[in-house]
């Protein structure tokens, strides 16, 4: 049965693009989608963040937008006054991709109220209508530190709210020597989410080599 897993996070910069690596690798190898990618412009010498999946998953990879200015995409799309698909129209390329890929893996901009389109079409939105016609698992990566309670909540209560449940929760970055607040919230974020902590990522993953990288990602996952 084909399926989609859809990664968000709580927020930027939290180890989503590193996460959809290591998921892609404890999923063997679907085929990972970007719908929007932002902040890439020519030479700036950025990676992109689906270059950053396969380098390190092996993944194959497939990307819909790119925009230049590090911006949230219909905010960098209205600046430069550039057209973008529709969240639906994402949802029918995603739905095309499933016919040669039994299991498709996307990865969001952000966090899961960052707008896609310039039309108010969210990653929520994406996964709300995906899970209409076919199976959808939703992992919400999030920090270690403080704030991440609150964070985590907001976006496990928005995915309760559109009628989906989140598959897990993933730590983006797990310190070598955690705070008091960082150990506690590992225990914590199920505690007051409802959802399980399914992996931990240590500090620095993505600085793996990739042969490395993909050695060590299932025992990332519990």
């Amino acid at each position: 049965m084909s399926r989609i897993v859809i990664v968000t996070g709580t927020d930027t910069g939290v180890g989503k693009t590193v996460a959809t690596a290591a998921l892609a690798v404890h999923l063997g190898g679907p085929l990972v989608v970007k719908p929007a990618q932002t902040g890439i412009a020519p030479g700036n010498g950025e990676e992109r963040d689906i270059d950053v999946v396969a380098r390190l998953s092996g993944a194959p990879t497939a990307q819909f937008v790119e925009l230049a200015d590090p911006l949230a995409p219909d905010t960098a799309a209205r600046l430069r006054e550039v057209a973008l698909p529709r969240v639906a129209e994402h949802a029918t390329a995603i739905r095309h991709l499933l016919t040669d890929h039994a299991t498709v893996l996307v990865e969001g901009a952000g966090g899961l109220l960052v707008r896609l389109d310039t039309e108010g079409g969210t990653l929520l939105d994406l996964a709300a209508d995906l899970a209409k016609r076919e199976p959808v698992s939703v992992y919400v990566v999030a920090r270690a530190g403080l704030g991440t309670l609150n964070h985590t909540e907001l976006t496990v209560q928005a995915l309760r709210h559109a009628g989906l449940e989140p598959a897990g929760l993933v730590i983006g970055s797990w310190p070598a020597e955690p705070d008091q607040a960082e150990t506690l919230n590992r225990t914590e974020l199920p505690r007051v989410t409802g959802v399980p902590v399914v992996a931990v990522l240590p500090e620095n993953a993505g600085s793996l080599d990739p042969e490395e990288f993909r050695a060590q990602a299932p025992t990332w996952f519990s």
